[in-house]
Formats: structure tokens, C-alpha cells, sequence
């Protein structure tokens, strides 16, 4: 069993906060503050749980580059007053940044009973084994 610090319990607090002010911005039609906070929130709550120099590594990585000039690009569009452009920049350096942990997230959404149910439904499989077995990503 691990540990988990005060300082992760914080970064997990910030980074589901900064989720649901993402979720409330889309749905209020791509508000402009509200996503800024919710960018905000999750790279900082992500800084808490995994450190500011594994962040920054995580961010920098040259094989991850592409993948975080469309995430920053994306948050730089959204806060100075291109929400949708900038949210569609977002979610392209997302999928590239976070690629190699669609896997795991997967396996784990498999094993909750409801959504697990659903995942194995005919086409909704073939999606998602072909996300799940992408040979592009890596845990790297």
C-alpha cells in the first residue's frame, strides 16, 4: 500500500475541480472564464499530485512536444477570447499528451459493473479495443 501526501490529496481536489469547471464552461457555451479557471485548476492540481519537475518533464518531453503546443496553444486561444477554437487545440494535445494512458483507463472503466457492460457492446467494443490497442501509444 502507498502513501498518499497532503499535497496530492490537494492536487486531486484541484484536478477534479478543474475538470468540472471545464464540464460547466462546455456546457454554459464555451464560457471563456470558466474554462480558464478549469485549464488553471487541472495543470495545477496535476503540479500537486506528481510534482512541478515530473509536470514539467511530463509537458517537455520531445517525443510529447506536438501533443503540449497544441495544449498550452489551446489554453493561450481560450483565455485571450477563442473558447471553441481554442477548446478544439485543448483536445487534440490532450489525446496526444495522454495517449499512452488510454489503456489503462480502459481496463479499469471495463471493471466497473454498469459501464463495464456497456463497454463490451458489439461496436461499442470495436472502438474501443482499436483506442485500447493503439500501437502508437506507450506509457513512456
Amino acid at each position: 500500500m502507498f502513501q498518499i501526501t497532503d499535497f496530492q490529496k490537494i492536487g486531486i481536489g484541484l484536478t477534479g475541480f478543474g475538470v468540472a469547471f471545464l464540464f460547466l464552461g462546455v456546457i454554459f457555451i464555451f464560457d471563456r472564464g470558466l474554462l480558464a479557471v478549469g485549464n488553471i485548476l487541472f495543470i495545477s492540481g496535476l503540479a500537486f499530485v506528481i510534482g512541478l519537475e515530473r509536470t514539467f518533464w511530463f509537458f517537455f518531453q520531445r517525443h510529447k512536444l506536438k501533443g503540449s503546443v497544441a495544449f498550452f496553444g489551446g489554453l493561450f486561444l481560450v483565455i485571450f477570447g477563442w473558447p471553441i477554437i481554442g477548446m478544439l487545440f485543448e483536445t487534440y494535445g490532450f489525446i496526444l499528451l495522454f495517449r499512452g494512458f488510454f489503456p489503462v483507463v480502459i481496463n479499469f472503466l471495463r471493471r466497473i459493473p454498469v459501464v463495464g457492460t456497456l463497454l463490451y457492446l458489439p461496436f461499442i467494443n470495436k472502438v474501443v479495443d482499436s483506442i485500447g490497442n493503439d500501437p502508437t501509444s506507450s506509457m513512456v
